[in-house]
């Protein structure tokens, strides 16, 4: 599931959209940006996935406008280079439909697992394809400070201005009381399924955000303390992305058996509030609205997905 800022569309995307709505004047196609991605043999989940990556206004106007080739690394930009080759031919709208396997072809060298035409993961396939269009066009973004602490130079790129967010773990040892905070940045937040016969995304996020106390085996090692303690560890968002992806896990483990959760979960199109889970400094602008979903359904003996 895909959501949008509510207040990033509000201002951003104005100019965005402009420059789309500019773009499909001038070309001679009656249905731009509607064209359906061939089917090259078990590639459903790729092509639902990329369906919705080419329907992010503020990466179709990156990738159309050519901003992204001054970006480009040599070493590693031919993946970026064919991502926007089948952007623009998706978006030129000449066809009913068009081929991925060049984009394909390229991304196999890199992720052999998909290579082989075989029925995969969509949200696998989703961070293998951004973390590749991270690599390509990233660029460093020095802070005033980075001569003292080589930590604060951070890596940017389309791909982490739109797609990513930071979590904070707040661990507090349950000995000494201590606490501390670890910081870690997401693309994709997989969240728990915790009914077996209906939930809301709500109730996901709310399972996903409780505070969780770690014992016996999991227990986490307390500086103060000098020994491994039982200790209290809650999540929080403090950067919330432009676009916010969440991946339902539908998986579960009984024994050594994997078993798919059938849950069925409702989810609203507007107004998703995720000022609940985030720290009260970014309770501003915390409203998204669903822009995208991919969703796989079973039909034997092929596993099969739509946008």
């Amino acid at each position: 599931l895909w959501f949008w800022k509510i207040s990033y569309d509000t201002i951003y995307l104005k100019s965005v959209k402009y420059f789309c709505k500019e773009l499909m004047e001038e070309m001679n196609s009656q249905h731009p940006g509607l064209t359906g991605l061939r089917n090259l043999g078990n590639t459903c989940y790729m092509n639902a996935v990329l369906q919705c990556l080419c329907s992010v206004p503020p990466l179709v106007e990156y990738f159309l406008s050519g901003k992204y080739q001054a970006a480009l690394h040599n070493e590693n930009g031919e993946s970026a280079a064919a991502f926007g080759c089948l952007m623009s031919d998706m978006w030129h709208g000449e066809f009913d439909s068009v081929s991925p396997e060049v984009f394909y072809s390229v991304l196999g060298k890199q992720y052999p697992t998909f290579s082989k035409m075989t029925q995969e993961d969509a949200q696998e396939f989703l961070v293998c394809v951004l973390n590749e269009l991270h690599q390509a066009l990233k660029k460093v973004r020095a802070q005033l400070w980075c001569f003292r602490d080589c930590r604060s130079v951070k890596e940017t790129s389309i791909i982490t201005q739109l797609f990513e967010g930071q979590l904070s773990y707040k661990i507090t040892c349950l000995e000494c009381k201590t606490t501390t905070d670890r910081p870690e940045s997401f693309t994709i937040l997989s969240l728990p399924i915790p009914s077996k016969s209906a939930c809301s995304l709500q109730d996901c996020l709310e399972c996903f955000f409780q505070q969780e106390t770690l014992t016996k085996n999991n227990q986490i090692y307390c500086s103060w303390c000098r020994s491994k303690q039982d200790a209290a560890v809650k999540a929080t968002i403090t950067k919330a992305p432009q676009i916010i992806i969440f991946h339902l896990k539908r998986f579960e483990w009984q024994g050594r058996r994997r078993r798919k959760l059938s849950t069925n979960i409702s989810y609203p199109l507007s107004n998703l509030d995720l000022s609940p889970y985030s720290s009260p400094l970014f309770y501003k602008n915390a409203e998204y609205s669903l822009c995208a979903a991919v969703v796989s359904f079973e039909r034997h003996p092929l596993r099969l997905y739509e946008v």
